[in-house]
């Protein structure tokens, strides 16, 4: 299969001896769903960080579709970051004063896509998301779960080669919860990678790859 993201021996150190990794490997193949679990402070933000090229290693290498990001400037990083991740996060991160599609479309603004493109594929990555009659609607006229479905949307969009949802059900009820793990199933379904990060079990248990991180080190690989 595909690597669309790899890990080899990666640290991250921190300033007063404080280790976030200690000498991770892994291998993300195109089309696969996983889990990333660990208890709070076993390194599973720092990971998140890192396969997200929001921080990069001390030592080790990290490959985004066949690239070594360790080797990019500030700007080619940004621009592989845009068009090949796309990130859902446990709060949203919507802006408040702009509408449901322009939430979306405005992710698209910084990988050069036109306006009138722009609008057109976040319309229909909102469909896609099952979020068509809300368009217009603004975040403060969502439910938790409809924000998550337009973050989950905004993610979608570019079709990235990697989507990573960090606790993507940590703001949510339990029934809202189930709602967004099946809508990320179904995008799986449909041939997206997707990395879930999560401290819930259950949640990582539902997935069809489990990989266990504690005290900065990959513990288990289970699928």
């Amino acid at each position: 299969m595909t690597e669309v993201l790899a890990l080899e021996g990666v640290t991250r150190e921190y300033p007063g001896g404080v280790t976030g990794l200690a000498d991770v490997s892994l291998t993300v193949a195109r089309g696969e769903l996983l889990a990333i679990v660990g208890p709070s402070g076993s390194g599973k933000s720092t990971l998140l960080n890192i396969m997200g090229t929001l921080d990069l290693p001390t030592r080790g290498t990290v490959r985004i579709a066949g690239k070594d990001v360790t080797r990019l400037s500030d700007r080619r990083l940004s621009d592989l970051r845009g068009a090949r991740i796309g990130f859902v996060f446990q709060q949203f991160h919507l802006i408040e004063g702009l509408s449901a599609v322009e939430n979306v479309a405005t992710g698209l603004l910084y990988v050069g896509v036109p306006r009138r493109r722009r609008r057109l594929m976040a319309e229909a990555a909102l469909e896609r998301v099952g979020l068509g009659p809300r368009l217009r609607h603004l975040p403060h006229q969502l439910s938790g779960g409809e924000k998550q479905r337009v973050a989950i949307a905004r993610a979608v969009v570019n079709t990235p080669d990697l989507i990573l949802a960090d606790e993507p059900t940590g703001a949510l009820d339990t029934a809202t919860g189930q709602d967004v793990l099946q809508l990320l199933t179904e995008l799986h379904r449909d041939g997206s990678t997707i990395a879930v990060i999560t401290h819930d079990r259950d949640i990582a248990a539902s997935l069809p790859r489990q990989i266990t991180v504690r005290d900065g080190r990959l513990i288990g690989d289970v699928r």
